[in-house]
């Protein structure tokens, strides 16, 4: 089938979307849970994922491709029945493995990028078509075009030649992944390929390079390369600049973004979909979110608490077990303990994007907003 954006509704520059795929209709803006070899870090499965709301998990291709090794993947019959997952799927390109990986990789050239392995050390080369070819193998519903997440503070000549590199990557990228769905045995031939703009916090570059990568009309297109060391600010105002010149017709990925305030101000600057490991990165260290903000469980002042994370939760872990007993769960190194917390921050995310998705729907998303980060200020983010 092709895919199909329904641009429901929108307030200023917030989008209310429908993005129908293969694989699942799914309901924008929304939260993608970061699985990145496959399962969210944390003892959480896909069938906590089904019961907490999530509609799309995200994997990584370069980790699967090391472990167990996308050809296994390939051959189990994707990453779907592997995971027990039967909604969509989008695989990172690998490209953020470029930067976040620097000191196992040699240097970027013109065809690709080697690796020595995180995990025994073995030379592993990726291009656009590596990564394509992986994530064929993966069969995920959407591919995301191999990059260079550049470092946001980098002078503007190596930014420049990068971004112009991953303008080529992309033709190659797309150009791949065109002549993969038409090959015999793909897993699936309706996989769909989201571009990549890049250009760190110089808004010419940026803009310019979105003009570009929009004129090969892809079913969605990402912002890459922030919340990478610059302030909350400059990437807010990067977004002020750059998505106007992506097309409103598109689904607009913002890429390892962030806090609740970061998603809700990125709502409100015209973003569909996001991604972020800290919700389960917090979690597995007792760090719960709530309305009134980010609550740190091993604190004494819990020792004796036997209210929920929050009171007004739906979430599994809320409504079975007490701020207490999960703080015990912790201090005793129990797994039991880091899973609850994941699973109640995962639902948070997840619950926050249907509160968005529902306050768009009834015209009142400046006033939902307003509501949600003067709560949040009461105990930080």
């Amino acid at each position: 089938m092709e895919a199909k954006y329904t641009l429901i509704k929108t307030c200023g520059r917030a989008k209310r979307g429908r993005f129908e795929t293969v694989h699942g209709t799914i309901e924008t803006p929304v939260f993608m849970n970061v699985g990145t070899a496959g399962a969210i870090k944390g003892a959480v499965s896909s069938i906590d994922l089904h019961q907490i709301g999530c509609q799309v998990e995200l994997c990584n291709t370069y980790h699967l491709h090391v472990r167990p090794g996308d050809d296994i993947v390939w051959r189990l019959g994707g990453l779907g029945k592997f995971m027990n997952w039967d909604r969509p799927i989008l695989t990172d390109s690998g490209g953020f493995q470029v930067f976040s990986l620097s000191a196992l990789r040699g240097k970027i050239q013109e065809e690709g990028v080697t690796f020595h392995s995180h995990i025994d050390g073995r030379q592993i080369f990726m291009g656009p078509e590596e990564s394509m070819q992986i994530q064929s193998h993966l069969g995920s519903t959407i591919a995301m075009a191999f990059d260079e997440c550049p470092p946001s503070l980098a002078e503007r000549e190596y930014i420049e030649n990068s971004v112009a590199r991953t303008t080529r990557w992309l033709d190659r990228s797309l150009a791949e992944i065109n002549r993969l769905n038409k090959q015999e045995g793909t897993l699936n031939p309706d996989q769909l390929l989201f571009g990549i703009n890049q250009g760190g916090i110089l808004e010419d570059i940026r803009i310019e390079h979105a003009k570009q990568i929009s004129d090969r009309d892809l079913p969605g297109y990402a912002v890459g390369g922030l919340a990478v060391g610059e302030t909350h600010e400059q990437m807010y105002h990067i977004l002020e600049e750059v998505v106007p010149y992506l097309p409103q017709n598109k689904p607009t990925y913002l890429m390892g973004v962030g806090t609740p305030s970061n998603i809700i101000e990125s709502v409100d600057r015209g973003i569909d979909f996001f991604d972020c490991v800290l919700p389960a990165r917090n979690g597995r260290h007792g760090h719960v979110y709530t309305n009134a903000g980010k609550l740190n469980l091993w604190n004494a002042k819990y020792q004796l608490d036997d209210r929920p994370i929050s009171e007004e939760c739906g979430c599994p872990t809320c409504r079975n077990f007490s701020r207490a007993y999960i703080r015990h769960l912790l201090k005793a190194k129990e797994m039991l303990g880091m899973r609850l917390c994941v699973i109640h921050n995962l639902y948070f995310y997840n619950h926050m994007m249907e509160e968005i998705r529902q306050a768009l729907d009834e015209d009142r998303f400046p006033e939902y907003k307003r509501m949600r980060l003067e709560g949040f200020k009461e105990n930080g983010e």
